[in-house]
């Protein structure tokens, strides 16, 4: 105990991130976007934002609405303001528009830039691209220091390693490739012989002339609120107050270690007429899946990537998936109206195992295909957007949005949604308390309130209906989700309190009878920046209660300090919870292009320390080490995820080349 208060007491504060796109998220993580995976698909995008950022003098709507610190209406104010004035000369002078605060600016400043002058608009020559393109190869490696029993069926070495290279010539043209191995997987032998288990890349072209988007390779597709097509990030609650929750068209190309959520082939946006775009896509690529008894028919669709076992490998890409698609968007005053339809065929029939009752309406069969059309309005003070869609069994999902500027300070937010339980879309994300969109009816109220300069109160309230059984329930069910958030920035500090009531109905430890769980969740952090040094603090209370009731906190503190060509990160914390109901999440400062939000539960603490050397304008070294120590842990429920030791440490290092 008294090593756990001085790893605490001998740190100073907690760090939101060493880079500002992990600060720029932070008011957005809950537990549910850390465990989708939602989080680390975003930070990934705003990173590659960060490394080359967009010219505000230039930014179209459909780039500035993909920027998450943005609502529409901000977004339509900056357009507005740059064409009065033509050009904008300092980010403060954005705060001159009244929609746009200090804490707004403060995390858009790390993902926007403002140059003298634009791109061409045409495509350059070759001895142009080499010669002004941006390159950028980036290398990273992580070795755990501790043994897992699970690994000792892993076909290959525990550490972990990727490679990255992008190519950049302004916004007009981007290309990446990467390389990724998992830790277990095999590397340079068995299935993997040409060496890493995960390869990716893609070319991306960008206005060049009436061609607005051209992606050949790996992507991700958006369009309308994800009802029928989203495989980029995903939409939560919070994000009914940002511009991650818009209509434009969204594609950009996969570079990342993710595995399991891409799209291969092409897809293109072509301007037809003044306000109005027309986007084709297709894509053909191999799936893993766990195969039936028959070995012909796919009983579950595998997103991990994961192929550390042989049973994992013998389900490597044994599945054939094809889509194609189209989606047709016309935009003018304010109004906004598109058409997407979408078509998916698989090798093997879809047979999921439909023994329990939450499985029963498991998408079933070969084909499957969908339509949607999602609609608008923005003003000064409305904005209004939905989507309607259909499924080969004749369902209708539907989801709309309406938000009004009561005041200069006050908007007001509430959004319906309903998603009848028959209805499969394969690729679909979208807001949803459950963990699909299917099977639920909710209603949404929210607002966003400026209580005085450089503070913003962010509250809803979310109660949802699901009609068919979930699992770990026996019938249907309610959901009632509670959310209030101030964030505030007064000279070099910041502030951030949250609260969180969230009810589910279960089932109980007796019988298939239903009780209430209840899950609150509060954080305070406050931290003091300079140019040189962060300070901060964070304290994380949970409390649970489900016929019994269990409860954590956990205290987090970071110092940074940062000379020159010299960054040093250090945190401590120490965490102390009952179950695992009540675990905590924390930020980990980590290397370039990696978030990392951990779960701690049980007892003990954890320290880390990381190091980044900007040895030039072109090269940069991090090394990170983190240390947990648990004082008393429950085995985890996972053979591979368990450690037997008291004492968990992870190093990484990451080398980062400009040329």
């Amino acid at each position: 105990m008294l090593r756990s208060l001085f790893f605490i007491l001998c740190s100073l504060f907690f760090s939101a991130r060493a880079a500002r796109a992990q600060f720029s998220l932070s008011p957005l993580v809950t537990p549910e976007t850390i465990d989708d995976g939602t989080m680390e698909q975003l930070y990934e995008d705003l990173s590659d934002r960060e490394a080359d950022p967009l010219d505000l003098n230039t930014a179209t709507r459909a780039e500035l609405e993909a920027l998450p610190c943005l609502t529409a209406q901000q977004v339509m104010d900056i357009l507005e303001y740059r064409d009065r004035v033509k050009h904008i000369e300092t980010l403060n002078e954005l705060l001159l528009i009244p929609s746009l605060d200090r804490p707004t600016l403060s995390r858009l400043s790390p993902f926007v830039t403002l140059l003298p002058a634009r791109y061409p608009q045409t495509v350059p020559p070759l001895r142009d691209l080499l010669r002004h393109g941006k390159q950028t190869l980036l290398a990273d490696v992580k070795v755990p220091l501790y043994h897992r029993p699970g690994s000792d069926a892993f076909l290959g070495p525990s550490c972990k390693h990727w490679l990255r290279y992008t190519f950049r010539y302004g916004q007009q043209v981007n290309i990446g490739l990467a390389a990724a191995q998992d830790e277990g997987e095999p590397f340079f032998k068995g299935r993997n012989k040409y060496g890493y288990d995960f390869y990716t890349g893609f070319v991306l072209l960008k206005g060049i002339g009436q061609l607005h988007t051209l992606v050949v390779g790996r992507y991700r597709l958006r369009f309308g609120m994800g009802l029928i097509l989203n495989n980029s990030y995903g939409f939560g609650k919070l994000a009914t107050m940002t511009a991650l929750i818009n209509s434009s068209t969204h594609i950009s190309g996969h570079a990342s270690r993710t595995e399991g959520n891409y799209l291969q082939g092409a897809a293109g946006t072509i301007k037809i007429a003044k306000g109005l775009d027309l986007t084709a896509f297709a894509s053909y690529r191999k799936i893993d899946a766990t195969l039936n008894k028959d070995s012909a028919t796919v009983a579950t669709i595998l997103k991990s990537g994961y192929h550390r076992t042989q049973s994992e490998m013998n389900r490597r890409r044994n599945t054939s998936e094809t889509l194609v698609g189209g989606n047709i968007n016309w935009m003018s005053n304010g109004f906004h109206l598109g058409i997407t339809g979408l078509y998916t065929s698989f090798n093997r029939k879809l047979k999921m195992d439909k023994g329990q009752e939450y499985r029963r309406w498991y998408p079933c069969g070969y084909d499957f295909y969908n339509i949607s059309i999602d609609y608008g309005y923005l003003s000064r003070k409305l904005n209004i957007s939905g989507e309607t869609a259909t499924d080969k069994n004749n369902q209708i999902a539907t989801i709309n949005m309406i938000s009004y500027e009561l005041t200069p300070r006050l908007t007001l937010t509430a959004l319906q949604r309903y998603y009848p339980y028959k209805y499969q879309a394969l690729f679909a994300n979208s807001i949803a308390e459950g963990s699909s969109v299917n099977d639920e009816s909710a209603a949404f109220l929210g607002a966003k309130w400026l209580p005085w300069d450089d503070a913003t109160l962010t509250f809803y309230s979310d109660f949802s209906y699901f009609a068919w059984p979930k699992y770990d329930t026996s019938s249907s069910t309610h959901r009632w989700d509670n959310f209030i958030q101030l964030d505030a920035i007064k000279g070099n500090w910041a502030f951030l309190l949250r609260y969180r009531m969230k009810m589910k109905e279960l089932k109980g430890q007796k019988g298939n009878a239903l009780v209430k769980k209840f899950d609150h969740r509060t954080r305070l952090a406050i931290s003091y920046q300079t140019s040189t040094i962060l300070l901060a603090t964070q304290v994380d209370l949970t409390f649970v209660r489900k016929e019994t009731a269990s409860h954590g906190y956990m205290i987090n503190q970071t110092a940074r300090w940062q000379h020159k060509w010299l960054k040093l990160i250090a945190t401590a914390g120490y965490f102390n919870t009952n179950s695992y109901d009540a675990r905590v999440y924390c930020y980990e400062p980590g290397l370039l292009y990696t978030f990392s939000f951990p779960s701690f539960y049980g007892k003990g603490t954890k320290i880390s320390a990381n190091i980044r050397a900007d040895v030039s304008s072109k090269l940069t070294l991090i090394c990170n080490c983190g240390y947990v120590h648990y004082i008393n842990r429950p085995a985890s429920s996972s053979l591979v995820e368990d450690i037997r030791n008291n004492n968990r440490t992870d190093l990484e290092m990451q080398l980062r080349w400009k040329f």
